[in-house]
């Protein structure tokens, strides 16, 4: 009997949450010792398999670049492993003898990965270590364009984990996925939490879904080079960032701005690194190409190389061209040049002050980056603060590139594939999610303070102002009654300074 593939990918989708449930209810007694076990032995395997996989996810999806790719699964195994192992995400992870509070760590269950086509290998074991490493189960949704490369990742890591004494079915995955079927995973009643990346419209299922979930927001990155920055080493930084795997990292540079004193500098530098400053007529024809709509980009140009993007555009550049380039002074939805393009193409501002740089850069993130990154050139430290303080983004890099920067390759930042932006974008951190993201903490307190509960009724309650005001009222009227004569008719005038005579004795 022949089923439909929504029904089937439905199907091994439940039956793969089933198995994780009762898979991590094992896991849930494991020690510190057995888990740390268990995440090395699959780091190690991914990281073994690293070109492997990056050779797979180029071919199966045709973007990128193959020594890139292998780069970001090192990144996603070991240097995510070497940031995470000696955390304690088992049993009693601290204790304040001073204050008897004790910290308890303990899972949240079973964790539904959504994995974009941009990084399917990478993002696959990322959020598989991260996962055990907390001693949740993780059930994975890839991007139906890069199934087999990302389902092969999670096969190596299965593998390792078993072999290292994991459960079997800790890991779990949709070999054949479809959008209900992804929807319906993240609604699942055994699913405890949401590990989303992909477009904004997956971001924006995942935290209607009912479930916490950890969502990222877009990355329209912009670079700002100050006027005091290192012109040459800068803009090679900078290329070399952006032509990284094809600029399909969230965190890569989306657009230039510089400053009018260094521009021809930054030109000439850009030039020389391979980047190709697009005329007026070539420009209009690789707008067409970037979006097709307002504010909606081309899929098919995503992770290509220049050149190829250059020749679907109908434009010729030179053999070994990186990166296009066009000069802008405009930011818009109707402006191609100015939304995030994940693709080596670049807009050019030219600011003619500091305040029209970081007007530029505001700009560019409120179209479609807030909250995520920005990247800084300068040698002044007061540009660096200024910017950090006043950018409304979750990270800023200083000084290097961007793209494997914000991931933590080349900063001091927690080696992570899913950034947050926070609440300026609309995501409930702004750190870079690692393991301790995954794990919920009790507390144990101790009583350290003696306090006395008075008794009911030890207290008097003051009478309200009102509440008096009616009681002597009441008083004045009963004593003036009291001196009228009995069946005598009440004189006015009589009434009048009786009255007179009581209220001068509340006076």
């Amino acid at each position: 009997m022949n089923f439909d593939q929504d029904l089937q990918s439905i199907q091994e989708m439940r039956d793969a949450v089933r198995r994780a449930k009762e898979a991590q209810a094992k896991y849930m007694n494991y020690t510190q010792e057995q888990v740390d076990a268990i995440v090395k032995a699959v780091a190690e395997a991914a990281y073994a398999k690293s070109l492997d996989l990056a050779v797979m996810a180029v071919s199966e999806t045709g973007m990128g670049v193959v020594e890139h790719k292998k780069i970001k699964n090192e990144v996603g195994s070991m240097a995510v492993y070497e940031s995470i192992k000696n955390e304690k995400t088992v049993g009693v992870i601290s204790e304040d003898r001073e204050l008897r509070v004790t910290e308890i760590a303990y899972p949240y269950g079973v964790i539904a990965g959504i994995i974009p086509t941009t990084n399917p290998t990478s993002s696959a074991i990322f959020k598989t270590l991260i996962a055990l490493k907390s001693r949740n189960a993780i059930v994975v949704s890839p991007h139906p364009r890069a199934k087999n490369c990302s389902v092969e990742a999670l096969k190596i890591c299965n593998e390792a984990a078993v072999k290292a004494g994991a459960p079997d079915g800790l890991i779990g995955w949709i070999s054949n996925p479809s959008m209900q079927a992804t929807n319906e995973l993240m609604k699942h009643r055994d699913v405890n939490l949401i590990l989303a990346t992909g477009g904004g419209a997956l971001v924006r299922a995942a935290y209607g879904s009912g479930k916490p979930a950890y969502g990222v927001g877009p990355g329209n990155v912009p670079v700002y080079i100050e006027k005091t920055a290192q012109i040459p080493k800068t803009v090679k930084m900078i290329m070399d960032s952006k032509s990284f795997d094809n600029g399909t990292i969230c965190a890569t540079e989306q657009s230039i701005v510089v400053d009018q004193n260094v521009r021809q500098m930054v030109l000439r530098e850009l030039r020389n690194n391979g980047g190709h400053l697009l005329t007026k007529e070539e420009k209009a024809k690789v707008e067409k190409l970037i979006s097709p709509a307002p504010g909606k980009l081309n899929p098919n140009i995503v992770g290509q190389d220049a050149v190829k993007i250059a020749n679907m555009a109908g434009v010729t550049v030179p053999l070994g061209t990186r990166v296009l380039i066009a000069e802008e002074t405009r930011v818009g939805k109707d402006v191609p040049f100015s939304i995030e393009k994940l693709s080596p193409i670049f807009g050019f501002y030219t600011a003619e002050n500091y305040e029209q740089a970081k007007d530029y850069c505001l700009q560019l993130l409120r179209l479609g980056g807030m909250g995520h990154s920005l990247s800084l050139h300068t040698t002044d430290d007061k540009v660096a603060n200024d910017f950090a303080m006043t950018m409304p983004v979750s990270r800023m890099m200083v000084n290097t590139l961007s793209s494997i920067g914000a991931v933590g390759a080349t900063t001091g930042l927690k080696p992570s594939l899913t950034l947050g932006c926070g609440s300026f974008g609309g995501n409930i951190t702004s750190d870079n999610v690692t393991a301790k993201h995954l794990i919920n903490i009790k507390r144990m307190a101790y009583g350290i303070k003696e306090v006395d509960i008075p008794k009911p009724g030890t207290a008097s309650i003051p009478v309200s102002n009102n509440k008096k005001k009616e009681e002597d009222l009441e008083a004045i009227v009963d004593q003036v009654l009291k001196q009228l004569e009995p069946n005598g008719l009440p004189d006015p005038k009589v009434i009048a300074e009786m009255v007179n005579q009581v209220i001068k004795q509340y006076n």
